[in-house]
């Protein structure tokens, strides 16, 4: 078949473009070859692809739901904020340069000759490429220099679907509003609407919708009740939704949250269990049943802020009494020194960790691991020993060196005398059922309690959850009329 696109653009961040993605991914792969694509993407939560290469989560999860192999050419730029303006910018999946978003926009020239070769890649292997934008599509200030949105639209010429969120307030006028300002070039090319979270009555929306229709001339092609999706989040945008669910269980996890926090995603398995609360450095840790300390794009500018702010302190005094875990950045913050060739920091330095774990960190060379691994867990302690020898799977995405006498993982992590306080660069731990089950059943015994493993929605059973939801509230004959299929 002739190869054909479509653009999914949206009226501001967190609209729910990459759900809508994500569902559309999944409907038109039972049908056809179907890949996910988004020029660029600012997040710091990424995925390792098969081959080792670094993309936004959001694209991981989508090619997932299509059924294909995640590649590098699905986000060929991922932007990670440092801090200070300035970000790690990865091209096709590899570490290319930090810098500041004026030296970003200069390179705009090179980076659209990537996406060109990017999007030839995909269309020689797939039959419709699903495209996200990201942010909102109507950033007047950034037209020349926007290669997701408005770069892509021109450069692909692909019907663009708009997706407003009812849930913000002001849909209409935000549809109507980028609808505007759009340059007529790309306005064209809008085939139609679409309102996400919604939670009210139809009915009383409908005239609305009908008046949206007569002054834009473009179709509702349907409106998404609120839906509470059960697939990893995309950014830290997300973190603002998870700390206003409240939640009764039995069992409270404290997972740090760092200024410059990274792939929290790691611990979302454990939300159908447990209550997970986001502590910020300023806020009382509380009586937690366990502590995690995630991922962070800065590890030592994150320490230095978790020791200034006394929440290092609260940290410490926990050692032996419940689980501490770290992750990648977390990890090594656990240990006694942490030695910054100028990698994290800029200055040649050494920095005393929380001491939790005999372990050392060096930072010594502008290089990444970035690895899908299988680890044979090395069992011990009172949360591990049930596992012993059995697998786990996750990735590894960080730079720097650690050395550790007990390896937890295979050839990876450490643990505590106590067998109490555990850290690991395997992002992904949690997804791993065992892991997750010894967690919890030693947390439930602790409190006196019977825990019973829970059936987890699987990410296949989520991916369908999301498609038959909008198949049933989208108007797929117009859509895929659209696409052209």
């Amino acid at each position: 078949m002739e190869k054909k696109s479509v653009l999914i653009l949206g009226t501001a961040s967190h609209v729910g473009k990459s759900s809508v993605v994500t569902a559309i991914c999944r409907i038109l792969s039972r049908k056809y070859r179907v890949a996910p694509f988004k020029a660029q993407n600012m997040s710091l939560n990424s995925w390792i692809t098969k081959d080792g290469k670094e993309i936004g989560i959001a694209q991981a999860i989508q090619a997932k739901a299509a059924g294909t192999e995640p590649t590098a050419d699905m986000n060929p730029v991922l932007l990670k904020p440092k801090g200070d303006c300035v970000s790690q910018i990865i091209l096709l999946g590899e570490p290319y340069a930090d810098k500041s978003a004026g030296q970003y926009y200069d390179s705009i020239a090179e980076m659209n000759a990537v996406l060109e070769g990017a999007l030839e890649r995909l269309s020689m292997e797939h039959d419709i490429i699903v495209m996200e934008g990201a942010g909102g599509a109507a950033e007047i200030n950034l037209y020349e220099r926007d290669i997701v949105n408005v770069g892509t639209a021109r450069l692909t010429q692909a019907p663009i679907i708009l997706v407003g969120d009812i849930e913000r307030g002001g849909v209409f006028a935000s549809l109507y509003g980028t609808i505007a300002l759009l340059p007529d070039d790309v306005r064209k090319n809008v085939k139609g609407f679409i309102i996400n979270k919604f939670r009210g009555d139809l009915e009383i929306l409908k005239p609305g919708l009908k008046q949206l229709e007569e002054k834009t001339g473009i179709p509702v092609l349907g409106v998404l009740p609120y839906f509470k999706l059960n697939i990893p989040s995309e950014d830290s945008v997300s973190l603002e939704d998870k700390e206003s669910t409240e939640t009764k269980k039995d069992i409270e996890i404290a997972v740090i949250r760092l200024p410059r926090i990274s792939n929290f995603t790691d611990f979302e398995p454990l939300e159908e269990l447990a209550k997970i609360r986001y502590v910020d450095l300023d806020e009382e840790l509380g009586t937690p049943d366990a502590i995690m300390i995630p991922g962070t794009k800065n590890t030592v500018n994150d320490l230095l802020d978790l020791k200034a702010s006394g929440m290092a302190g609260k940290i410490q005094t926990f050692k032996g009494k419940i689980p501490i875990f770290g992750i990648c950045g977390g990890y090594q913050m656990l240990g006694r020194t942490i030695f910054d060739s100028g990698i994290e920091n800029g200055v040649e330095a050494e920095f005393e960790g929380l001491k939790l774990l005999d372990i050392g960190t060096k930072f010594g060379a502008y290089k990444k691991k970035t690895i899908q691994v299988t680890k044979k867990v090395n069992g011990c302690g009172p949360i591990l020993a049930s596992i012993d020898g059995e697998e786990i799977k996750g990735y590894e995405i960080h730079m720097g060196v650690t050395d550790s006498c007990r390896n937890i993982f295979g050839d990876d992590g450490a643990i505590d005398e106590d067998g109490l306080v555990i850290g690991t660069y395997l992002h992904g731990l949690f997804d791993n059922r065992n892991v997750r089950d010894a967690l919890m059943q030693y947390l439930f015994e602790k409190k006196g309690l019977e825990y019973r493993p829970e059936n987890i929605t699987t990410e296949n059973d989520a991916y369908e959850e999301l498609a038959n939801m909008v198949e049933r509230n989208l108007d797929m004959k117009k859509i895929y009329e659209i696409i052209g299929v």
